[in-house]
């Protein structure tokens, strides 16, 4: 993929800092106002991260509003076979053994040739999958018919057969050709399509959510099928495989009638389901360092954040500009204009906290307001003190009591322990001693204690043990023999996506970018609404509003699928092997990832994290069981109570760790994220009162901080002391000041090349099947070579002598030549 194809985002009011320059005219003055004001009010949201949202939501995302006139035709062709089969019962009135017989009938009528027929079979198992909704009377009825009902469809081996089914649909090149012949493409073209992943989504998903009061076989029932979605039962490759070649084929417009967002929903779900979410996924890491004999990890990431309180956004550009004409007038307020919670958690505590307005701290958007003019706390020569504790800005009934302490225990490795051993080694000696952290000769003895505190906080991470082990592979092939590979379900996903990999993560990229609000369409786009538009196009202006919703929807619920499903792929690699993690990386970076992000977060990030694109009546499967009632213009720009969008917020977070997983330990991407401008970016997006989004933004800008140069960091105090107050501490970084900048120039190409040199000898060395060629061992004993049993082909016997008489009789053999001397 091309730079130019994925669009960077240009800032055009930036100055050479990356800091915003002051906007000029009253209409931009009033927009700074209105978000200025959206921000001084932005509450805290209660939202509580994890592998997904709730099974009714999820389920629910599955179809498009567009698609609700096919819920009573699934229930239609149900009920017309049923009724001849059951004769005047109902579905929930069988026993199970009458189940079964029914669904076995079901799964005869699929190997039927005619197409219609065969579809008129597959709604009718999508309404059993669906949960009978008409013999239902509340979404809990619904729910739990739905999940009784699959485990029977999947006790009947339905799934496979639908496999089957899906494989056929995907080769059939007449649907592809046709497809891509239309000039408008809607949800008519895959019909066959919709209903067979619509099926297998509820599967994968029902069955990947455990319940307290799941059956014992229902639990025997879900291993199993876990295992055979990530063991290469399917064709020889596991199913996962078989959805990434359905988004490649989508994405080469070769089939433009793929409906998208439910393959990349199936393909999220089964990844989530064969490798594990992330408490299994800590679970797993914890296994793994106790397997390899090294200490328990500090703490749990997962329970630290969690437990974490979001801090105030910084004060905004346009309230930094009211202060200052106030001031200007001769009128100086002791208080800003914000409630000032500040980004500090632990505002107590923290020595830089002044009262004074004065003080405050400047927004990078207004660095040439003159306020950078007064003396920052770190150049005052006095010996700052504790203030006293400020008064109660809230009762006291409304305190939260934070816990004492940095949340995160500080983490040392050993490459700066050496770095620092070095340095003073040479201060003090005049000569190092290499790589050699325990001989302290001649070193003062406060030397001596800070090598005992690093010693005590340093961190030896699964990757490091890898990569050394890894190094030694490869300088002793024969001595070492052959390493044993665990086949774990990510090391067998792994192996099958290795020789189309830079194709699958292009194409989920051009899909993330064609699902990006912030994208404008073009003619050349990927069509990713050919799931949504309906055959005829609406005609009043209340159906116009309602697609409008439906597109924004589908574009989001695309945008929480693929973010998810790289984050999920980088982690679980990264644990399998930290090469698996570092291709996949690699190849993100060069189609444009980074920027990419950024583009992303370069937009009203507060409105897209409360946009209210749903319409709650039309959600399954409140649709189905209770009266539709009529929709209003009103009713749809109302939309939903929620104080936030959960999708969107959750996309938010996954894609801010992806860019921390990439950017982490790499200098020159962290150079890419400077000269992309992304701090002003990533500051706006801290006006989102979420303790887990601030915490991966902060973690951007800690990365970078160094880079953006002493100016930025004097009128940014706060958010650097929110960054000192939630972000883990190295004990050695610099990050604050920038003192190693001269000695570490950004060379991105080389630092990537001997990256994908690392990268290649292991491939080469694990996966390649004519690996060793050099080493092989030969056998020169003529008994042994004689006596290897040789494969023939069958009828070889037919033509043996013409062999013999062709290859042995008929050559002439110089037997006085094998007697001489070479």
């Amino acid at each position: 993929m091309q730079a130019e194809d994925m669009e960077v985002p240009i800032i055009n009011n930036l100055n050479d800092n990356g800091d915003r320059q002051r906007p000029k005219g009253k209409d931009v003055f009033k927009d700074q106002q209105k978000e200025s004001e959206s921000s001084m009010e932005s509450p805290n949201l209660e939202f509580e991260y994890g592998d997904s949202d709730m099974l009714t939501a999820e389920l629910s995302e599955l179809y498009s509003y567009t698609e609700e006139p096919e819920f009573a035709l699934n229930r239609d062709y149900f009920e017309e076979d049923f009724r001849s089969h059951a004769r005047g019962r109902r579905w929930t009135e069988l026993t199970v053994d009458e189940q079964r017989a029914y669904v076995m009938r079901l799964l005869d009528a699929l190997e039927v040739t005619d197409r219609d027929k065969r579809l008129k079979v597959a709604r009718a198992i999508l309404y059993l999958a669906q949960g009978v909704f008409d013999e239902c009377d509340t979404e809990v009825d619904v729910l739990h018919w739905s999940r009784h009902n699959i485990f029977v469809l999947y006790d009947m081996g339905i799934f496979t057969a639908l496999l089957e089914l899906l494989s056929m649909e995907i080769d059939n090149s007449q649907a592809c050709s046709s497809a891509v012949r239309k000039p408008a493409i809607s949800l008519a073209e895959s019909t066959e399509l919709r209903v067979l992943l619509s099926i297998m989504y509820l599967m994968v998903e029902t069955i990947r959510v455990q319940t307290e009061d799941d059956r014992p076989e229902w639990r025997a029932a879900r291993e199993t099928f876990k295992n055979e979605l990530g063991s290469p039962l399917y064709n020889g490759e596991p199913f996962a495989l078989l959805l990434f070649t359905m988004v490649t084929k989508f994405c080469s417009m070769n089939a433009p009638h793929f409906p998208m967002k439910k393959v990349l929903l199936l393909l999220w779900k089964t990844v989530l389901f064969t490798l594990g979410g992330f408490e299994e996924l800590q679970q797993m890491k914890v296994g793994a360092r106790e397997r390899l004999s090294l200490p328990p990890l500090p703490e749990d990431s997962i329970k630290v954040v969690r437990a974490m309180r979001a801090a105030s956004p910084p004060a905004s550009a346009m309230e930094l500009i009211e202060q200052q004409q106030q001031q200007k007038r001769g009128r100086r307020s002791r208080r800003p204009l914000v409630k000032q919670d500040s980004l500090d958690t632990y505002n107590e505590r923290d020595p830089f906290k002044n009262d004074d307005a004065r003080d405050e701290e400047d927004d990078p958007e207004d660095t040439d307001s003159g306020i950078e003019g007064e003396v920052d706390p770190l150049d005052r020569d006095v010996i700052i003190q504790l203030p006293p504790p400020p008064p109660p800005l809230r009762p006291p009934t409304e305190r939260v009591n934070f816990p004492k302490g940095l949340p995160w225990a500080p983490k040392v490795r050993e490459k700066d322990i050496e770095h620092f051993l070095e340095t003073s080694r040479n201060k003090f000696i005049g000569f190092t001693l290499g790589n050699d952290t325990e001989t302290l000769v001649g070193l003062p003895r406060p030397i001596h204690e800070s090598v005992k505190t690093l010693k005590q906080h340093k961190y030896v991470s699964v990757s490091e043990i890898q990569m050394r082990r890894e190094e030694e592979l490869l300088q002793c092939p024969l001595s070492l023999g052959e390493e044993e590979v665990e086949e774990t379900p990510a090391e067998i996903l792994y192996v099958g996506m290795l020789p189309n990999l830079s194709q699958y993560v292009i194409a989920l990229l051009k899909l993330l970018l064609a699902a990006a609000p912030t994208s404008k369409a073009k003619t050349d786009s990927i069509n990713i609404l050919a799931d949504v538009l309906p055959e005829e196009m609406p005609i009043t202006v209340l159906q116009s509003m309602k697609l409008g919703i439906d597109v924004n929807r589908h574009k989001e619920i695309i945008v929480k699928a693929i973010s998810a499903l790289l984050l999920l792929l980088l982690k679980h690699l990264k644990l399998n092997h930290i090469y698996q993690f570092e291709i996949v990386s690699q190849h993100l970076v060069f189609a444009n990832c980074i920027p990419l992000i950024l583009k992303f977060f370069n937009q009203n990030i507060m409105s897209y994290i409360s946009a209210k694109n749903s319409i709650c009546v039309l959600d399954f499967p409140h649709c189905v069981v209770h009266e539709m009632p009529e929709l209003t213009a009103e009713s749809l720009e109302a939309g939903d109570n929620n104080q936030f969008c959960w999708r969107n917020l959750f996309s938010c977070i996954n894609l801010l760790r992806i860019l921390n997983k990439l950017t982490k330990w790499k200098h020159s991407r962290t150079m890419m994220l400077v000269v992309f401008k992304s701090a002003p970016i990533l500051k706006r997006a801290l006006k989102v009162k979420q303790a887990m989004m601030q915490l991966y933004v902060l973690k951007l800008l800690k990365i970078q901080t160094k880079y953006l140069g002493r100016q930025w960091r004097k009128s940014n105090m706060k958010t650097m002391s929110a960054i000192y107050q939630k972000v883990r501490h190295r004990l050695n970084d610099d990050w604050a000041y920038g003192n190693d900048i001269d000695a570490r120039p950004w060379d991105f190409q080389a630092e990537e090349c001997a990256l994908r040199e690392s990268i290649e000898k292991f491939n080469s060395r694990r996966y390649d099947k004519n690996k060793n060629g050099d080493f092989a061992p030969v056998d020169n004993c003529l008994q042994s070579v004689l006596g290897q049993r040789v494969e023939l082909p069958e009828d070889f016997h037919y033509s043996y002598e013409m062999w013999l008489e062709r290859e042995v009789f008929s050559q002439p053999i110089q037997w006085e030549g094998l007697l001489q001397n070479p």
